[in-house]
């Protein structure tokens, strides 16, 4: 089973095994980068009645943050002698396991052919989205630079940029429009939808990124294993908006591309990315106090499942963009792929660490006078790990 499926089968005995020694086991977490050092601090001081419920917020804590995590921390509990030592009982745990705890990849025979590879392979086939096309799927880009009347989004051809290279370092054919009304945003959105009727596409003088810039389109575009797309406008609560400043709803964006019998993208992952205000409000700092279903096999799927939705600001509050290096969203989503894509990392993870980075950001010369924290949110059925293809 994953590693995250073995800690939760054996949360209860994990719990009171570690309440002997809570502080032993945060110490070795916090040594071995499974927390941050603020995760750390939060967890050292949170106010509970007794140990264990210091235990249970660690364990949680571990298994939010996805199977890499759990993985290591599995590992942590396997490997450390001081661990060994401190909670012998961790050892009957795992004989009473029906498949032990998942060994390190350096102690697996290669001629291994235990449980535990046979239930990395199941979990690799079913709860991971499959990309086998080349490339990869379609990232397309809609970038609204110059409006209508007259603003300017200094920064947008930035992010525009850093999103086309690391999704085409990922793999994906990257298509983008610029300066697009309302009503054409929500016509080109169907088009890429469907893909039924290729030079309805050249209304919307589609652009394709080609080594160091964009070009002409060089040829009709078809869907793939996964489909990204990000907007990069202003907006508004709940909407983002044309060139014309008409609205167009994040909830419609998404509804273009839900699961049909005839949709090319059904079952398959679709993420947005969506650098917009989302009001205007900014939000104030304050500090910080330390502080499945089951499976039934049917072979339908809700209409709305496999979508994935990064918003860079929560509901009523602004989002910041420099006017040269571009949003501290789009930048930081380009920076954190790159890092954690090679090492196998699911993208939620990675979004995740986009949110802590983002928040960590100030504004305003008055610390906590002005700051932003993205939203993510998604009905994604299974793990989506984007990784270079192999040279």
């Amino acid at each position: 089973m994953s590693a995250k499926k073995t800690l939760r089968s054996n949360k209860t005995a994990i719990h009171k095994t570690l309440s002997g020694d809570y502080k032993l086991i945060l110490n070795k977490v916090y040594e071995n980068n499974l927390i941050t050092e603020r995760e750390y601090n939060n967890l050292k001081s949170i106010n509970k009645e007794d140990v264990e419920g210091h235990v249970v917020e660690l364990v949680d804590k571990i298994m939010n943050k996805g199977e890499d995590t759990c993985q290591g921390f599995l590992n942590l509990l396997q490997t450390d002698e001081d661990i060994a030592t401190t909670y012998p009982e961790l050892k009957k745990i795992r004989q009473n396991d029906t498949c032990p705890l998942p060994q390190p990849v350096q102690a697996s025979s290669v001629d291994s052919n235990d449980c535990q590879s046979q239930d990395n392979k199941r979990q690799m086939k079913e709860e991971q989205y499959e990309l086998n096309s080349q490339p990869v799927g379609l990232c397309v880009i809609i970038n609204n630079d110059n409006f209508i009347d007259g603003t300017v989004r200094s920064g947008t051809n930035k992010d525009a940029q850093c999103l086309a290279e690391v999704f085409s370092w990922l793999g994906f054919r990257v298509l983008m429009c610029k300066d697009q009304t309302q009503d054409q945003m929500d016509r080109a959105l169907k088009c890429f939808a469907s893909l039924s009727d290729h030079s309805q596409l050249q209304e919307f003088s589609v652009k394709e990124w080609f080594g160091t810039g964009f070009v002409d389109l060089q040829q009709a575009p078809k869907h793939g294993d996964a489909f990204i797309c990000c907007i990069l406008s202003h907006g508004k609560q709940r909407v983002v908006l044309g060139i014309d400043r008409k609205p167009l709803s994040i909830k419609q964006i998404t509804k273009t591309f839900k699961a049909t019998d005839q949709s090319a993208l059904t079952g398959k992952p679709k993420v947005f990315l969506i650098q917009a205000c989302q009001g205007t409000q900014s939000q104030r700092g304050v500090l910080a106090k330390d502080l499945e279903p089951d499976d039934d096999s049917s072979p339908f799927i809700p209409e709305e499942a496999d979508v994935l939705v990064a918003l860079a600001t929560v509901e009523d509050h602004v989002s910041f963009r420099h006017k040269t290096d571009g949003s501290w969203f789009v930048q930081s989503v380009c920076q954190q792929l790159k890092e954690h894509c090679p090492r196998g990392e699911e993208i939620t993870a990675i979004l995740q660490r986009v949110n802590n980075e983002v928040s960590q950001k100030e504004a305003s010369k008055t610390p906590g006078a002005a700051k932003q924290i993205p939203e993510v949110r998604f009905t994604l059925r299974k793990s989506l790990v984007l990784s270079p293809p192999k040279a």
